[in-house]
């Protein structure tokens, strides 16, 4: 699979074009992402917003894997 970078803007706080509240949010969003993209992930915009909300503490564990099963991030 050939690498695919995303496109962060630390200045706007946008990842992808997905906007965040704090540095330190988009910068963790984009650790966990970056993390699961060596494992075959491919980021999508509602991927990084369930992502974010993740980080933000607005979705449990229980919840990121409901989005997951689903497959609510493509």
């Amino acid at each position: 699979m050939p690498y695919q970078p995303i496109t962060i803007d630390r200045d706007a706080l946008t990842l992808m074009g997905v906007q965040f509240p704090d540095l330190r949010t988009l910068e963790d969003t984009a650790d966990a992402i970056g993390s699961n993209m060596f494992e075959g992930y491919r980021p999508t915009r509602r991927g990084i917003e369930i992502i974010r909300d993740y980080c933000q503490g607005k979705l449990t564990f229980a919840d990121l894997a409901r989005l997951a099963q689903e497959k609510s991030y493509e």
